[in-house]
């Protein structure tokens, strides 16, 4: 069902025509100031699941800090990281974040906590949301509607608020957020509108500003992984490579092992929050050569990205091979399940009603599941005990009349009994069964990551992330590669973005490839061919004959662009009376785009230039376009060449 041809979009604009082919600028010079006048780089991590910050001071750059202890840790879950959740007064002004909202929420009374305004997991609503703007809502748990920028904004604000005073107590003297510089990270699978948005965020908590944009460098979190994992030696990560036994181990118990060992480890370094990167090549880098491959793995709460790098020497700068896959296969996959199962055995109706009615208590549930996903593993025998708040328990009774054992009895779900010290008990099988789907997902990604053409001879796979750390997540890895490529998973695999993104932050210019996620182009009028161009597109003015609505591409998707790269492209106006020039910048997922008007085709900027009242020496004005690639920031330029006058823009992908 195609539409019907569009009549020529721009047959009101004056528009512009090329006047010469394009040429790159490779301009090293403008990317980096030498000497950055930052003195500390603070990255955080915004996780789905849960955050931290770490920092690293420009003049020690081997010392990583990662935050102070959050107070009120949950049992069984040992990290430097604080929960994803935020707390807003029934004002919707903002309260606490982290253990603190969650503690404070679960102390309200019943009929208080329905007025305060808790969120939790609403990272996930920027990947989710297919027309993200500026305007996007979130709910809270009691259901009322808060905007999406002001909840991501209070919650960096809380980061910068924490990590300053952090730097203020260490220096004595109060610390100045000029002296920081900024890194956030993000799934690199989010579309431009959702970096954007967090960009938008950090703007309105003052981390930096749209005059100072430089401040704050977005990071895509496998990015950051993969120059962390550069710095690995090997006591610090385990080698899930080899097929064969290992000191007697089978490799599914050197699986529990390691991982045993490295919690150890990391136990024990657990009072120091510094970690040195030494400032080597860690020694499995060490064996990678010159065009080598290797894939990073990041499964977080909400996503899971994979993407292939590739090493450049001599300085082994990273060049991205294949552009991120993945999607929303996070663990988060897991408490859905358990919900589901939930449902199953009580009734949708009633967690429907019990979620509204008893927020803090369903949060409690959530977290004594938390605690028990993290026990699953693929040898266990022995059944997960998961307690019920006794809210849960009451309030079932009231609402069906009878008992929650009578409903464990009744509704014959496998593995999944009733213990008399009130705890559902769930066979390791029905454990298993809820990681089940999430997992499949990522190994059917994986494999059809293996299975494209650019993706052969894959030395290392790095697993990192949160989840990483489920042994039946590294499991089903392990049988999907069957010794394809050696499987790296790093101690503290939760902090490794966060401290990849440190990295990356003392030292931008690491990430030197990456590939475009879209193709950017403008929209302009080309001399009318018969027979080539379609005749609803022939505008003729003054005689000529022009094809409108052309789009002519700057860069198409899935091509490589460095980082800071500026693609230059000449312009004339169409009619040499022209006042003012406008320039439209159009973008689309699709590689090849012929006209603007094209399906899937949005704008996503304009350039205005006045010209008024100046001449031109030249027979036809030249009007120079450039756009400059950044993070995640694309900045378009407009230059008059015989005035010298200039427009910039930047691109906007939040505007409807």
């Amino acid at each position: 069902a195609m539409a019907a041809p569009s009549p020529a979009k721009s047959i009101g604009d004056p528009g512009i025509t090329p006047l010469s082919p394009t040429h790159i600028l490779k301009d090293a010079e403008q990317n980096e100031p030498a000497g950055h006048p930052f003195v500390v780089v603070v990255a955080i991590d915004f996780g789905t699941t849960s955050s931290g910050y770490a920092y690293a001071f420009t003049k020690e750059p081997e010392c990583i800090h990662t935050m102070r202890r959050w107070e009120g840790g949950d049992p069984g879950v040992s990290n430097q990281k604080t929960p994803t959740t935020i707390l807003l007064t029934p004002e919707k002004k903002f309260h606490s974040f982290g253990y603190a909202a969650r503690d404070f929420y679960h102390d309200l009374d019943p009929t208080e906590s329905k007025q305060w305004l808790y969120l939790e997991k609403f990272k996930m609503k920027l990947h989710t949301t297919a027309n993200l703007s500026i305007d996007t809502d979130l709910h809270a748990a009691n259901g009322k509607r808060v905007k999406a920028l002001d909840i991501f904004a209070y919650a960096l604000a809380f980061f910068k608020e924490q990590a300053l005073k952090e730097l203020s107590d260490q220096a004595g003297a109060e610390f100045d957020n000029a002296d920081v510089r900024w890194v956030i990270t993000v799934p690199a699978i989010w579309k431009m509108p959702a970096k954007q948005f967090m960009r938008e965020a950090a703007y309105k908590a003052g981390l930096a500003s749209r005059e100072n944009p430089d401040q704050l460098i977005i990071a895509l979190e496998p990015e950051a992984a993969s120059i962390y994992c550069r710095k690995l030696r090997l006591h610090q990560m385990i080698d899930l490579g080899s097929k064969t036994s290992i000191n007697g181990y089978s490799p599914t118990e050197n699986v529990g092992a390691g991982m045993t060992q490295a919690k150890e480890h990391v136990r024990r370094n657990r009072q120091s929050r510094t970690f040195l990167v030494e400032n080597v090549i860690g020694e499995l880098w060490s064996e990678l050569n010159e065009g080598d491959r290797y894939v990073v793995v990041d499964c977080g709460g909400g996503t899971v990205d994979l993407t292939v790098h590739q090493i450049r020497m001599p300085e082994g700068h990273l060049k991205e091979l294949y552009k991120a896959s993945g999607g929303p296969y996070g663990s988060i996959g897991i408490d859905y399940e358990f919900e589901k199962l939930l449902c199953k055995i009580f009734g949708q109706d009633f967690i429907d009603q019990f979620k509204i009615k008893r927020p803090a208590a369903w949060v409690d549930l959530m977290i004594a599941f938390e605690s028990r996903k993290r026990a699953a593993a693929p040898d266990r025998t022995n059944p997960l005990n998961i307690n019920l708040p006794f809210s849960f328990i009451d309030y079932y009774k009231k609402f069906r009349g009878h008992s929650v054992e009578h409903a464990l009895r009744k509704s014959n779900v496998d593995f999944v009994k009733w213990s008399s010290q009130g705890m559902l008990r769930m066979n390791p099988d029905a454990m298993n069964a809820l990681f089940k789907p999430t997992i499949d997902h990522i190994i059917q990604h994986l494999n059809e990551l293996f299975d494209r053409p650019e993706v052969t001879d894959i030395k290392f796979l790095f697993l990192v992330g949160g989840f990483a750390e489920s042994p039946l997540l590294q499991k089903a890895v392990q049988e999907m590669l069957q010794g394809r490529s050696r499987i790296i998973i790093p101690h503290d695999v939760g902090l490794t973005i966060l401290k990849g993104a440190v990295l990356f932050g003392l030292d931008p210019s690491v990430i030197r490839v990456r590939r475009s996620p879209l193709t950017y182009g403008v929209g302009v009028l080309n001399r009318f061919v018969e027979g080539k161009h379609p005749p609803e597109k022939l505008l003729v003015k003054d005689g000529t004959r022009w094809c409108t609505d052309v789009f002519d591409t700057f860069i198409a998707a899935d091509q490589s662009v460095a980082l800071g790269e500026t693609v230059k492209r000449s312009y004339t106006p169409a009619r040499p009376s022209q006042q003012v020039i406008v320039i439209h910048v159009y973008c689309s997922e699709k590689e090849s785009v012929g006209f603007i008007s094209d399906p899937g085709v949005r704008k996503c900027g304009t350039l205005r230039l006045d010209v008024s009242g100046t001449e031109s020496p030249a027979a036809r004005r030249e009007i120079q376009t450039l756009m400059q690639f950044g993070d995640t920031e694309i900045r378009a330029m407009a230059v008059d060449v015989a005035t010298s006058r200039t427009v910039k823009a930047s691109i906007d992908f939040l505007s409807q």
